[in-house]
């Protein structure tokens, strides 16, 4: 991966594609919830303090907005924004704004706490939020995106921060607009202090501060959990194959990565289809066909298939990477995979799960796996606080080191206890949590 690749710019389109759904998708299942079960699981294998359950069970804060923004055509519309600050104990609140007409409340809280683990698992001085707007940001031209954004930091005033809460990209957001919040902020708030106020958001474009890595950064984690998980395995990731859902910035990078190991994609898909080969899809040609046409359907060297028919495809390995809750009990007895590594957040149902481990596939979690994101975030964030640039192969060297670290500790956790590596993520994260709180203390 070379530096001019890592340099390049995403357009103002959204960088995340989501899957196609079903239109019942919204009532299947809260995320909130799911998130919520799986925190008093593993807080029962751990025995931990009803205390601090009781003080995890929420977030700190949750703040909704609703602000007018002016169209291309003179009209206005107004929009609801949302800022869930979960957890900040550790560290600042993290997470990214989402850009999606499905955006919830409970959706953005289940996310933020999701947020909270992944930084403590992986011993990031951070904490856990998210952020989102409520609309389909496919709908507004370049300048109507640009308004709506800084309108919405505009609203949040400082309820954001550089050392207080600092947001980065998600589904529907790019690096673009993390650059637009930026400079918002930077005249909005922090105008006294300008360039102290780059490390507000991480995920921005190169030239304005951004980390080089950062655009492949969860592609690349989602990659070195699979590379230790094949190493456990004796599993010759060089001829297998793999299919990705959700073929925006995490899945296309983890098929990238892979393919140059020697990893065959056989099928894709998006919010508007998905596509099969046997033969393979080149994914740098078909990331090639998405930015040019905003998705794989229509990929020349595919045929399209339907939702049902791309969870019967045969592959060894399996990447969720588009929105929560795609993997459900009919999804789970039709996959024929050797391994799910998480790359999206939150893909999979419990019940699913269950029945995936009863069929001996192995889940990788999302709190493990997509990480790469938040680590990168982290070491962005340092870089604008000592006014560094850190250049790739330092960057790439960090998060392999990191990864790798982590899906160790997991795995021995794991083994030790006899607990699934989602149970074992929760619990180390969570252990983490009580040990901060038990020096600390709560004020007053």
């Amino acid at each position: 991966m070379s530096q001019k690749d890592s340099q390049t710019q995403s357009p103002p389109a959204p960088t995340a594609t989501p899957a196609k759904v079903e239109p019942s998708k919204q009532q299947q299942g809260n995320l909130y919830n799911i998130v919520q079960l799986q925190l008093e699981k593993a807080a029962k294998s751990l025995n931990l303090s009803k205390d601090i359950a009781l003080i995890l069970s929420q977030p700190k804060n949750e703040l909704i907005i609703n602000f007018p923004v002016r169209m291309d055509d003179g009209s206005f519309k107004l929009f609801k924004g949302y800022r869930v600050q979960h957890n900040n104990i550790l560290g600042p609140y993290k997470g990214g704004i989402r850009y999606h007409e499905d955006v919830t409340l409970d959706e953005l809280k289940g996310l933020a706490a999701a947020m909270t683990w992944k930084s403590a698992l992986h011993d990031i001085p951070f904490g856990g939020g998210k952020g989102g707007i409520k609309f389909n940001p496919r709908l507004h031209s370049k300048s109507e995106l640009e308004r709506i954004t800084r309108r919405y930091t505009h609203a949040l005033g400082s309820n954001i921060g550089p050392e207080f809460d600092i947001p980065a990209p998600d589904v529907g957001t790019t690096a673009q607009m993390m650059v637009w919040i930026m400079d918002t902020y930077m005249n909005v708030v922090g105008f006294g202090e300008k360039n102290a106020m780059r490390r507000v958001v991480t995920g921005k474009t190169i030239i304005s501060g951004g980390s080089y890595g950062r655009e492949s950064a969860t592609g690349a984690g989602t990659v070195h959990c699979l590379t230790e998980w094949a190493k456990d395995r004796r599993f010759n990731l060089n001829g297998a194959t793999v299919m990705v859902q959700g073929f925006g910035n995490v899945g296309s990078w983890t098929a990238k990565i892979l393919a140059k190991m020697g990893v065959t994609l056989v099928a894709t898909g998006d919010y508007k289809g998905y596509i099969f080969n046997p033969e393979g899809l080149n994914p740098h040609k078909l990331s090639e066909h998405v930015l040019a046409t905003g998705s794989v359907e229509g990929y020349k060297h595919s045929k399209p298939i339907t939702r049902e028919e791309f969870f019967q495809v045969e592959a060894d390995i399996f990447v969720p990477a588009a929105l929560e809750l795609e993997i459900g009990e009919k999804e789970a007895k039709a996959l024929k995979c050797k391994v799910i590594a998480e790359g999206a957040n939150g893909p999979t149902y419990p019940e699913a799960e269950a029945i995936l481990t009863d069929r001996g596939i192995d889940v990788l979690p999302d709190i493990l796996v997509n990480s790469g994101g938040v680590m990168v975030s982290y070491f962005e964030w340092l870089q604008n606080k000592r006014s560094e640039r850190w250049d790739l192969e330092e960057v790439e060297r960090r998060l392999e080191a990191g990864m790798k670290r982590t899906y160790s500790i997991v795995r021995d956790y794991a083994e030790e206890r006899k607990l699934d590596f989602r149970t074992a993520s929760y619990s180390i994260a969570l252990d983490r949590l009580e040990k901060a709180y038990a020096e600390r203390g709560i004020f007053p």
